[in-house]
């Protein structure tokens, strides 16, 4: 099979980090990353499948790897040599389109899940990583034993798959995994009716999320900062009541609650902010333009940052992460997955139109600066396409 593999190479994976400080997108020239026959992934067992991957998105924690910006965090849960992406939507042996849903949970590890009905990412302790099914990988995509969707070919456990209908066409199919994290984070800020929220960063991420927030609370107002005309444009479309340049954003808060100024700060905040961008100051940024005894959630992948955390502690902040998908709880009490929620969002919100450029596998390199610079272009989803290549 024909795959992008990242192998270990301390060297390359600086030499990347380098790269990609200059020029985004360019690290993949000089990075561990490397066009490659290799063989297929075997079937580590009876209740996994072979999928063939359609359309595989490029993700921002897939862009921090390949750049060598991610934290070393990970270390303990990848292994080496693995085949990158996780946004998929494929096809098994039989035609059957499935979306992915990437996690290795515990049932992937040959573990009980931790309830009934548990979505992958479920569970209170990540004991089942341990787990010797396959190597070591928090998601398909990570993991050397299960490939990825940047490759012709993939291995993943029917607790992952997902049957795609008629209704959804590739291109709304691919952005299921991404609308499954918005739905999360949109679900994990707990909106009160009435309360406001300010979404920072709005690529992929923050657009899926502004359109969760949108369909799936009662939020009185949703505040996103966008930088670029086409995020402004489509940010508005999904749900947002105010869009303004992030420069602006302590002001159109205090538009809407009517707080004062403390030097630098508000005196008080948006109930919640979303940090869909994770950066040094993105963090600072959502810290400042929370009120006293409201929420962070941290979307965005934040890598090793450096940030005052004064503020969070004056302000008796709650900060809480928002990683991936699970089972949600409803403002009216009742229970539903993530992805079954993602089905809902993509179809009504038109998630599809998200997906801005297609590229062959062997153009990688022109993908991954395209991924890398999406914001200036008016692009937001930059996916390859597998649907010719040989299986």
């Amino acid at each position: 099979m024909r795959a992008l593999v990242f192998e270990r190479s301390e060297l390359r994976y600086v030499a990347a980090a380098v790269a990609g400080r200059v020029a985004p997108g360019s690290a993949a020239q000089v990075g561990p990353l490397r066009l490659r026959d290799i063989d297929a992934p075997e079937l580590p067992g009876d209740d996994w499948q072979v999928v063939y991957p359609r359309l595989t998105g490029i993700c921002g924690s897939d862009l921090a790897t390949v750049e060598g910006t991610s934290s070393r965090y990970f270390e303990s849960h990848v292994s080496f040599p693995f085949v990158p992406g996780h946004e998929v939507v494929g096809e098994l042996a039989d035609g059957t389109r499935v979306a992915l849903e990437p996690v290795l949970g515990a049932e992937a590890r040959g573990e009980a899940p931790p309830f009934e009905g548990a979505a992958p990412g479920d569970g209170d302790d990540y004991g089942y990583l341990l787990g010797d099914v396959v190597s070591p990988g928090i998601q398909v995509g990570f993991c050397a034993s299960t490939g990825g969707g940047w490759g012709t070919e993939l291995v993943a456990h029917r607790s992952q798959l997902h049957p795609v209908g008629d209704d959804l066409d590739d291109d709304a199919a691919v952005m299921l995994e991404p609308a499954a994290g918005g739905v999360h984070a949109a679900l994990k800020a707990q909106v009160e009716p009435g309360a406001i929220v300010v979404v920072l960063g709005t690529g992929t991420m923050g657009l899926v999320t502004i359109a969760a927030l949108a369909q799936l609370t009662d939020a009185g107002a949703i505040i996103a900062g966008a930088k670029y005309p086409r995020q402004k444009e489509l940010a508005a479309q999904l749900g947002a009541t105010t869009v303004v340049d992030p420069s602006e954003l302590k002001r159109a808060v205090r538009r809407h609650v009517g707080c004062r100024m403390i030097g630098d700060d508000l005196s008080g905040g948006a109930d919640v902010t979303i940090d869909a961008v994770g950066s040094n100051a993105s963090i600072a940024d959502a810290i400042s333009l929370t009120r006293p005894r409201g929420r962070v959630v941290l979307l965005g992948m934040p890598g090793v940052t450096t940030v005052d955390l004064t503020g969070l502690w004056h302000r008796e902040t709650e900060m809480v992460g928002a990683y991936t998908y699970g089972t949600e709880t409803l403002p009216d009490g009742s229970h539903r997955t993530s992805f079954d929620l993602a089905f809902d969002l993509v179809r009504s919100a038109d998630l599809g139109r998200l997906v801005s450029a297609h590229y062959r596998i062997d153009d990688y390199l022109d993908a991954l600066r395209h991924a890398g610079e999406a914001g200036p272009r008016g692009a937001v989803k930059v996916v390859f396409d597998l649907r010719d290549e040989k299986r």
